[in-house]
């Protein structure tokens, strides 16, 4: 059943995780649009392969490569479902999306929350407040862009309003932990000129549970550099029970909730450093 929906994917070697990410949505929507950025694999041959047009533009990060789509691409659904190549629609989600896209008022609603599901190294990550988060994915054609950042950047609504959707879609990188731990500090580094920005000025551009926890993080960054990272990650792993993730949830609560957080630390402070130098 095709659903008045067109898929937007960014892409940049994905050959491991892409088939999996189409073979999802392939029956469920009208049209896949893949936005690479000079994939050396076999990117864009499989993105061939189940239908989906290719446009090839240099990335900068991901809010301007989808705001380039939806400015730059005909796009004749009503709908735009925004994934990542690593995440994958289940099929509670479609039946859920079929049913509630008949009922929904055109006027009103003009996007949908959807419930991420992260799995690493195989196991389902259920604690350390990383499950049930929730994501601005399926908009109407226009009434949403994301906010122009260079990281942690989240879809915000121009007009109407949301509702969330019951159940989740999938998000898990079939990857080695040598990429990821190369992603997290690609990340890192981003992060810390966010961070460094945010500390002289502090804007909400979104709201819901994206806006609250931009929130919290402008609370953390009042805490001493260096400690607040390991603060994090008792609070994550003890007190919001991460522990029970077993130990593939204590290498991704540490890596991602301690060693993440500390590389973001250093890197603001070796710039405070390089800025008194010069």
């Amino acid at each position: 059943m095709k659903l008045p929906i067109t898929a937007i994917i960014l892409t940049y070697n994905e050959e491991i995780n892409l088939p999996h990410c189409l073979e999802s949505i392939k029956d469920w929507v009208s049209e896949i649009l893949v936005v690479d950025s000079g994939s050396a694999d076999r990117t864009r041959e499989i993105a061939k392969k189940y239908g989906a047009k290719i446009y090839e533009r240099q990335f900068k990060n991901q809010a301007d490569q989808f705001n380039w789509a939806v400015d730059n691409v005909k796009i004749k659904t009503d709908w735009i479902l925004r994934l990542d190549a690593d995440e994958r629609m289940t099929e509670k989600l479609w039946a859920e999306l079929a049913g509630t896209l008949t009922r929904t008022n055109a006027g009103e609603v003009t996007g949908f929350y959807m419930k991420r599901r992260v799995y690493f190294m195989g196991r389902w990550i259920k604690h350390g407040g990383y499950y049930p988060t929730w994501f601005l994915r399926l908009v109407r054609k226009g009434a949403a862009r994301y906010e122009e950042r260079s990281v942690d950047e989240h879809m915000v609504l121009l007009r109407g309003r949301a509702q969330k959707l019951e159940h989740d879609f999938v998000d898990e990188n079939k990857k080695d932990l040598s990429w990821w731990t190369k992603k997290q500090n690609n990340y890192s580094t981003r992060e810390a000129g966010e961070r460094l920005k945010q500390v002289s000025s502090i804007k909400y551009q979104v709201s819901g549970q994206a806006g609250r926890k931009r929130k919290l993080k402008s609370l953390y960054l009042i805490l001493p550099l260096f400690g607040r990272a390991f603060g994090y990650f008792i609070y994550r792993y003890i007190f919001r029970f991460g522990f029970l993730d077993g130990r593939e949830g204590l290498i991704f609560h540490f890596l991602q909730g301690c060693w993440h957080q500390f590389l973001i630390d250093a890197k603001m402070y070796e710039n405070r450093i390089r800025n008194k130098e010069l």
